[in-house]
């Protein structure tokens, strides 16, 4: 469809008052809102992802293309019904685990899943596992998240799986890692359901684990 072609254009470019005006003609003709935001704005933000892993965009463009996509949502998630809404996103626990300070890169996802329609409960950097968890059950999240800068920290990683075997709720979360020193191999080793590399690994991680969590796959 045209409109999505210049949806996916418009949010590449960062253009917010585009992507806003793009959104009420979504609503104006009729097209069902759940779809402009997947096969539109949300692929144009996996092409944002891809540009910032490969370094075309930096962390300024990344913001605005972000900022775009975000005022779009505005104008169309009030003519979400609630089944639709509730297909749209997850809930994501997000945080750096204990230990660690850094949370550039974690703020980098942290942007990119909101972008994409996920509702993102960040805690910080410094983490306690513990924290994780209860956050998680507390906000009835689908998704933890946790970023690691240095090797001594990441070695708190496997602590979550852990955990939620030991308070009986490991069914009910699925786990995902990243950060500069943690690999595919690492991230299995650790007990988790996904992993990823980069700020737009991640985001696609999520919605793959999404999917399976919505389907009841195995983790």
């Amino acid at each position: 469809m045209k409109l999505f072609e210049q949806i996916i254009e418009a949010t590449v470019a960062g253009d917010l008052d585009q992507c806003s005006s793009l959104a009420r003609q979504v609503i104006e003709q009729g097209i069902n809102p759940l779809e402009a935001i997947e096969k539109g704005y949300n692929r144009g933000m996996e092409i944002v992802g891809d540009k910032f892993a490969r370094m075309e965009y930096y962390l300024p463009e990344l913001m605005v293309c972000a900022d775009a996509m975000k005022a779009a949502l505005d104008v169309l998630k009030p003519h979400l019904g609630k089944d639709q809404e509730s297909g749209a996103k997850g809930t994501v626990v997000l945080g750096t685990i204990q230990g660690d300070l850094h949370d550039l890169g974690k703020n980098i996802v942290r942007t990119m899943l909101l972008a994409s329609g996920f509702t993102v409960l960040d805690l910080g950097s410094d983490v306690p596992v513990r924290q994780f968890i209860d956050k998680a059950i507390d906000g009835n999240a689908d998704i933890i998240a946790a970023s690691a800068i240095l090797t001594t920290t990441m070695a708190y990683m496997p602590d979550l799986s852990s955990l939620l075997n030991e308070v009986g709720k490991r069914e009910k979360f699925r786990i995902m890692v990243g950060g500069a020193p943690v690999t595919p191999d690492y991230a299995i080793e650790a007990g988790a359901d996904g992993y990823g590399e980069n700020a737009a690994e991640a985001v696609k991680t999520a919605k793959r684990l999404m999917q399976e969590k919505s389907k009841g796959g195995v983790k």
